[in-house]
């Protein structure tokens, strides 16, 4: 099973697209540029979702849903948003046979349509602050697509929320930010960077925008996460006011915010290895599998014994007994790890007569024997460290290919022989910025929250720079 994903060291794309078809995360759909996610992806995804509602519902905010169709009318109100959006846009005009008075665009994200209800449920200041998610699939038209990296229909999440002045609205942007922050580094064991959009890399419509960016195994960048400060710009669109305390009549204030299916993909390329995905403890939805070897001569023992052991272990941990009699130990250890489950039980012989088991981890194959006396607190201290482990070990790869240069030379040097992040000066231009993306395919990714103010030269034009902004060819 192992043998047909291709090394990382030989294809690194191919290697990707081999763990999700080999591992039964997804695949092709029938219609071009989209995919049919798996139950062993699906399961991720929803582990994702579970643990990011949970976090959401628990900064105040509530679950709706809106429709799939918007107006064109409604699209067209705010026009830097269909500006942006429109060569992704898929417009139905048909329905039921007969032409549409009015097109209908399929949902590329919500904000146009969310407003218009927002104007008629605000009327005074005590309506807000709406602090609204939904759960949806979206369609953005791609040319060119890569399973849960990006594809003409995904699944993900958008917040839509109303404020009644600018500072709630970005306590609101940098709140969500921090909330992505947590879930990217606690919980998919995955580093990133918090920091601001460029103005050419913001969302459409938006005043700001402020991301999340991981790196990669090939040392590219994947944007994992985005927050939008819309400002006033939807609510004078749809004109969505409200009255004030002092009886003043105001614009209201608006964010929006979302992390998608891509999160998968980004787990994948975060801990993958050539034997497949490595799922982090806190995100599987099976945390360790039970797998019994036996002959027939002893199958009663060991059949016996595994049982007393699953019963143990079943209240504390998602576990699942493996007891398929059609399939070899060796061919159960191959797939289970394929798939990606942090810890497998091995119980043969042997371990029922030292009443023992022996653990394997998934992300670095050491193998442990444990007393079954034992057993519940050091699988859970196993399965920590193995979320740690996971951690540091993406960690130590970001840093040792983050590089702080201030020659151009240089910079293009490192993206041709070495890939990663690449901390630079820049003059704020975005002549220099679109120079850099026309000549080495980089952008900025984003201008850090941390980044030292440092005064420098731009590595494009020589012009004064305040701080170092992180360049890098991103997916």
């Amino acid at each position: 099973m192992a043998e047909r994903i291709t090394p990382r060291s030989e294809d690194f794309n191919r290697w990707y697209t081999d763990v999700v078809i080999q591992g039964k995360l997804a695949d092709y759909s029938p219609v071009k540029g989209c995919m049919v996610i798996r139950p062993n992806g699906y399961a991720i995804w929803e582990k994702m979702q579970q643990t990011l509602d949970r976090m959401f519902k628990e900064t105040g905010h509530v679950n709706a849903y809106f429709p799939l169709f918007i107006p064109e009318s409604f699209m067209k109100k705010e026009a830097e948003h269909v500006k942006g959006f429109a060569p992704e846009c898929a417009v139905v005009t048909i329905g039921g046979g007969q032409p549409l008075e009015e097109a209908l665009y399929v949902r590329p994200t919500s904000e146009t349509i969310i407003w218009s209800m927002y104007k008629k449920w605000i009327m005074s200041y005590r309506d807000l602050p709406i602090l609204i998610n939904q759960w949806a699939n979206v369609v953005r038209w791609e040319m060119r697509t890569r399973l849960f990296l990006r594809t003409t229909e995904f699944l993900w999440q958008e917040g839509h929320t109303a404020h009644a002045s600018f500072e709630e609205a970005e306590e609101e942007t940098r709140k969500i930010l921090e909330v992505y922050r947590k879930f990217a580094e606690e919980y998919m064991a995955m580093p990133v960077i918090t920091g601001r959009k460029t103005e050419s890399e913001k969302f459409a419509g938006a005043l700001h925008t402020y991301s999340i960016e991981a790196m990669m195994q090939d040392g590219k960048a994947l944007q994992s996460g985005t927050s939008h400060h819309l400002g006033q710009n939807f609510a004078k669109a749809f004109d969505v006011t409200f009255q004030d305390k002092d009886g003043s009549v105001k614009h209201v204030y608006a964010t929006s915010w979302g992390v998608s299916t891509r999160l998968v993909g980004a787990l994948i390329l975060t801990h993958g290895d050539d034997s497949g995905v490595i799922i982090p403890p806190k995100l599987a939805q099976v945390q360790l599998v039970i797998i019994p070897i036996w002959q027939e001569s002893t199958r009663q023992k060991v059949s016996d014994f595994t049982e007393q052991i699953y019963q143990k272990i079943l209240p504390h941990f998602a576990v699942q007994l493996d007891s398929r009699d059609q399939y070899k130990p060796g061919y159960k250890f191959t797939e289970w790890e394929m798939i990606g489950v942090p810890l497998r039980i091995e119980i043969g012989p042997r371990d029922v007569d030292n009443r023992q088991v022996t653990i394997v981890r998934r992300d670095n194959r050491q193998k442990i024997s444990v007393g079954a006396d034992s057993l519940v607190p050091q699988l859970k201290q196993i399965l920590d460290q193995i979320q740690q482990d996971l951690f540091q070990k993406a960690l130590d790869f970001q840093k040792a290919n983050t590089y702080s240069i201030n020659e151009y030379e240089e910079f293009k040097k490192i993206l041709e022989e070495k890939s990663g992040f690449i901390e630079a000066h820049w003059c704020g231009s975005a002549g220099c910025e679109n120079k850099v993306k026309e000549e080495t395919k980089a952008t900025i990714r984003n201008i850090p929250f941390d980044r030292l103010k440092e005064m420098g030269k731009c590595i494009i034009c020589g012009k004064d720079s305040e701080g170092r902004v992180i360049f890098a060819k991103a997916y």
